[in-house]
């Protein structure tokens, strides 16, 4: 059986405890945080297969990324000082 391999934009930032916080828009509910960037890659990728388990046995979880998922276009940062 072959897959296909699946990409997932993770949006990533550092929280005031100096963790590191990674979340998927495309499935809602499905982040995690680590104390290093190696750690949260490895962690986001339980994340998200946690979330395609549930997917695949939860109608309502099916439903709730249709009406919540988004996927994110990268813009840019800024900082605004005042």
């Amino acid at each position: 059986m072959v897959t296909k391999n699946k990409q997932f934009k993770v949006i990533i930032e550092r929280d005031e405890d100096g963790f590191f916080v990674g979340s998927v828009p495309a499935l809602p509910g499905c982040h995690t945080q680590a104390k290093s960037l190696k750690e949260l890659q490895t962690r986001i990728k339980e994340a998200i297969r946690l979330c395609l388990d549930v997917y695949r046995d939860d109608p309502k979880y099916r439903q709730r990324i249709g009406n919540f998922a988004y996927e994110p276009s990268f813009v840019g940062m800024e900082m605004v000082t005042l």
